[in-house]
């Protein structure tokens, strides 16, 4: 464990197929951080169903919790909160790990704190393993990229926040898996696309990037129908491939995956140079699993002109050391929650909890 003196708050995330929990220290400091994926169940599926994801967190969070505070040497008595994602996320998901982290707070006399999981994307970047990497700096830009959300944000301060942008229909990773399916590659798609790009022209083929209302919105359906017309006017059909009814074209699938990852990049990217100009944000943070893609990284790193900072690959998709993090720095602001809360599956950054939020002049 940390040294004596330290904070640590229990974090509990359960909004989609991760089951995590963790121990984090004065919300900087990894203490302990465990995962049990689901992504094996649900990979025959081509994404997460539901009512299994439930299932199975139920299963996995007594035994996740125990290891997670096991890792980190800490005892009940060491905690000084429970920090619980409440929403947004799966309705049956989230209610397991809210109910289980009530329960902890009721039987351990523990302070409960509701955390938004987009929120806790935020803060994955505060995050490291030892005491050397200094805080993010305020005021900063924020880029949530993640299989159910694409953000933009201004961050003025702890739970200061001006979201400058949202997608208008597909996240940037929803894009990514239904993509794959269409090449006929496993779930998650984003990992499968990436690996298959490297050997990809980007240029191959002229896919959309769309344009918005706003400078700083986003859009991705039109470019994943893009990819659907392309595929059907080459004939591709990927499951007639899987049943051995017709051969797999590696490299037109390469130059697919390599030509749809960099319109992804390009959108994103454009709108973070953007308001890089438009504001006065010291650095760039990028969080949620599309972070993981070093296309992308290497976009921002040498496109944006503000030092970036991107999480650790282990704390990009979903994690409970995040959530304690968050939790950490909202507890700090004197929010607490009582056991009447409940879990908000179309939460969005600013709702109720997140503080103060949007409509303030930039």
């Amino acid at each position: 464990m940390t040294g004596t003196g330290a904070r640590l708050i229990l974090g509990i995330e359960t909004s989609c197929d991760e089951t995590a929990a963790a121990v984090v220290a004065d919300g900087r400091v990894v203490v302990s951080n465990v995962i049990a994926s689901q992504v094996e169940l649900h990979a025959r599926y081509g994404g997460v169903f539901p009512e299994m994801a439930s299932r199975q967190h139920v299963r996995d969070i007594v035994p996740v919790v125990d290891l997670a505070l096991s890792e980190a040497g800490a005892a009940w008595d060491d905690l000084s909160a429970v920090a619980v994602t409440y929403g947004p996320g799966l309705s049956g998901s989230l209610l397991v790990g809210v109910n289980a982290a009530k329960g902890i707070a009721l039987g351990r006399s523990l302070p409960l704190v509701g955390v938004n999981h987009i929120e806790g994307h935020l803060y994955s970047n505060w995050l490291h393993d030892d005491v050397g990497r200094g805080d993010p700096v305020f005021p900063h830009l924020a880029l949530i990229v993640s299989g159910g959300h694409t953000d933009l944000v201004f961050v003025r301060g702890h739970g200061d926040y001006d979201v400058l942008g949202s997608t208008l229909d597909d996240a940037a990773g929803e894009a990514f898996d239904k993509v794959a399916r269409l090449l006929g590659l496993r779930y998650p798609g984003g990992p499968e696309i990436e690996t298959l790009a490297r050997d990809g022209d980007p240029e191959a083929y002229e896919l959309p990037v769309a344009s918005t209302d706003s400078a700083y919105d986003f859009s991705f359906s039109g470019l994943k129908t893009a990819v659907l017309r392309l595929c059907q006017r080459r004939g591709f059909d990927a499951a007639a491939v899987a049943a051995g009814e017709a051969q797999l074209d590696e490299g037109f699938v390469a130059d697919v995956a390599a030509s749809f990852q960099a319109a992804v990049v390009t959108a994103l990217v454009g709108r973070v140079q953007r308001a890089a100009r438009d504001l006065p944000a010291a650095e760039v943070l990028v969080a949620g699993g599309v972070s993981a893609n070093h296309a992308l990284r290497e976009a921002i790193y040498s496109a944006v002109g503000v030092p970036s900072r991107f999480p650790p690959l282990i704390l990009c998709t979903d994690n409970a050391a995040m959530i304690a993090a968050a939790g950490h720095f909202v507890s700090t602001r004197g929010r607490r929650d009582g056991l009447d809360l409940d879990v908000v599956p179309g939460l969005r950054l600013g709702d109720r909890h997140s503080s103060r939020l949007v409509g303030r002049d930039l």
